[in-house]
């Protein structure tokens, strides 16, 4: 009999191979029974009543047999009910942030990645504190308040020492009316001590892809350098959490392994850190496998169709329905446009994926880690999901009042994040309007505003709110750092 046990420590328990592939054969058995189904659907609608005060999770094996079942109208009520979660935990509210790439110096050799040891022609760099504030500025200039810096492993040329000094130079780089205000890490798994110098250092999430949760796979996928190590890597979380990062973002690369078993193992490993530090993944990334510099993922034979990505995002709402959604560039505008309805929070706008890229006038693609499906600009995304009734939001509040960990997550089981962050989004939408918008953006955004008001619930908080907007439009010299 094998063991899983999910208030293990240990990756090879709290993610056990034989769990799976009995919870895939599970859905298999299950997947025709409608009144399951239905029973499944049910129990999760309860997650829309945020009155109850109480948040109902599915299983795991419970979302694998939905993921299975074909039947259109269940499908349908999956889509339905995700509609219904993300509104009610997160509205109509999405965040945007930006990717800043570091560095591409790496020992690793991963065989979907372009930065991999073995890739000599490949353009390597690592930018300067000076290259680092540039870039800064340039994001900047755009209207970002909100980055996830990305780097490869490299102890020598990108060791802890290098990061936290590109942290420093972000978080102290000002322009104009520019500040980032929330800096999201991207890099290899570490030691406890490490990640307590990143919390330090004002980490806002971390964030680390499993990239495949098969064991047999990654290691494959993973021949060479410090990331074979599967169990150091799964288990990274856990170290990050004992670090006192109580913001923890997963992950898997769709198309590398079968999507059926990443999805139970994405479910398993939240299951997992809600039951050992009673909080689970603050966010949740859906990448899927992209055409990169010696990189054809044609050559990996697990892909998905946009259908049932779509669905994957969907059951992944059902599921975590507390965790902030993230979709990147590497989506077309069309597939980010469906994502969005079903369950993602979380978006990035006018990305570069190469080292150094937001400095130069045209898009490099010497140094990029994928390439990018989404070339609009910050301004034409933020124009788009106004016109579909979105709230583009740069706000980092809870951040910066230590709403993390397991207190944003009381706050948002209990639907009150919403008091917060409908008002915050409007006010960091209006300092965006303001200050970087183009003219036809900003009449959008200010006529949303005005709409949008209506629907901020206290009425002291929304009065507060409409002070707050005048006095960014009338004195914008200010910096309110929502």
């Amino acid at each position: 009999m094998y063991k899983y046990d999910p208030s293990s420590r240990c990756a090879d328990e709290f993610i056990n191979h034989e769990e799976i592939l009995d919870t895939l054969a599970y859905a298999d058995e299950h997947k025709d029974d409608l009144e399951l189904c239905h029973t499944i659907i049910e129990k999760a609608r309860k997650n829309t009543d945020l009155a109850s005060n109480h948040c109902m999770v599915i299983s795991h094996r419970e979302a694998s047999v939905l993921l299975a079942c074909e039947d259109p109208g269940i499908n349908e009520e999956i889509r339905q009910l995700a509609r219904e979660i993300k509104l009610s935990y997160y509205g109509n509210r999405i965040v945007l942030f930006a990717p800043l790439y570091l560095s591409n110096y790496c020992v690793n050799g991963c065989l979907y990645c372009p930065y991999h040891l073995k890739n000599k022609h490949i353009a390597r760099k690592k930018l300067t504190q000076d290259e680092v504030r540039a870039e800064v500025i340039a994001l900047q200039d755009m209207g970002h308040k909100r980055l996830a810096i990305e780097a490869g492993e490299d102890p020598r040329m990108n060791p802890i020492e290098y990061i936290l000094e590109c942290m420093h130079t972000i978080y102290t780089t000002k322009h104009k009316n520019g500040a980032i205000r929330r800096v999201n890490v991207n890099i290899a798994a570490t030691t406890v001590d490490e990640y307590r110098m990143l919390k330090e250092a004002e980490i806002g999430t971390y964030i680390l892809f499993q990239e495949t949760y098969h064991k047999q796979s990654y290691l494959e996928l993973h021949p060479t350098g410090p990331k074979h190590d599967y169990n150091w890597h799964t288990e990274a979380m856990d170290r990050a959490q004992e670090a006192g990062i109580d913001d923890v973002g997963l992950g898997v690369l769709f198309g590398l392994d079968k999507y059926r078993y990443e999805f139970a193992g994405l479910l398993m490993h939240a299951e997992h850190l809600e039951r050992v530090w009673g909080v689970g993944p603050h966010t949740i990334s859906v990448p899927r496998i992209k055409h990169a510099d010696d990189i054809d993922p044609d050559a990996f034979d697990n892909s998905i169709s946009d259908e049932m990505f779509l669905k994957i995002v969907a059951l992944i709402r059902l599921s975590v329905p507390y965790t902030g959604m993230i979709i990147s560039t590497r989506e077309n505008e069309a597939v980010r446009q469906q994502a969005l309805q079903y369950g993602i929070s979380q978006i990035s706008g006018g990305s570069r994926t190469s080292v150094g890229g937001y400095t130069e006038e045209e898009r490099p693609h010497d140094t990029e880690q994928f390439d990018v499906s989404d070339n609009r600009t910050l301004d034409e995304v933020v124009r788009w999901l106004m016109d579909n009734n979105h709230i583009p939001s740069f706000c980092t509040a809870c951040y910066r009042a230590g709403r993390t960990g397991d207190r944003f997550m009381s706050f948002c089981k209990s639907g009150q994040i919403l008091n917060y962050c409908h008002p915050n989004a409007l006010m960091t939408l209006a300092e965006y309007l303001t200050d970087y918008a183009l003219p036809e953006t900003k009449q959008v955004g200010f006529e949303l505003i005005d709409r949008e008001l209506g629907n901020v619930a206290d009425p002291k908080r929304r009065e507060l709110c409409r002070e707050h907007i005048a006095d960014i439009v009338a004195n914008r010299g200010n910096d309110f750092r929502f």
